[in-house]
């Protein structure tokens, strides 16, 4: 069931998982293990939460040029998250997979969604197929 409709940032493949709502702005760069998927960042309010297989939703980034090569090593150690919704577009971030997607690696989808709704996902698990549709899985 589609609950909402996002704006493709990038194409990828469809993906479900619990929803992991971020309630502040993240830096990948020191802020999320690429050999874990784990948040490290211990003043985050969600650290320690493991952010592979999830549908990660981001209020915001803390940009660093690097939050890009951070996504793709989390793509190729099979930790990233199964899609990615966000705020507002990030595109350094996204360019983690975009070089992915060039590598030919299975890349998970990214859209955009205003974070309003967020909050109807969280604890929930969530499917986001690849036109950019979000909804409950199951």
């Amino acid at each position: 069931m589609s609950v909402a409709g996002g704006e493709i940032l990038v194409p990828g493949t469809a993906g479900s998982g619990p929803a992991l709502v971020l309630t502040a702005p993240i830096s990948f760069w020191g802020g999320v293990d690429p050999a874990s998927g784990r948040i490290i960042d211990v003043r985050h309010p969600q650290h320690g939460a493991a952010i592979a297989g999830t549908v990660l939703f981001l209020p915001g980034t803390i940009g660093s040029s690097s939050a890009s090569a951070v996504l793709l090593e989390l793509v190729h150690n099979g930790h990233a998250p199964a899609a990615l919704v966000l705020h507002e577009p990030d595109a350094i971030l996204l360019l983690g997979l975009i070089v992915a997607r060039e590598m030919g690696w299975s890349t998970p989808v990214a859209l955009r969604l205003d974070r309003v709704g967020f909050a109807a996902f969280d604890g929930r698990r969530v499917a986001v197929d690849s036109n950019g549709a979000v909804g409950f899985d199951g």
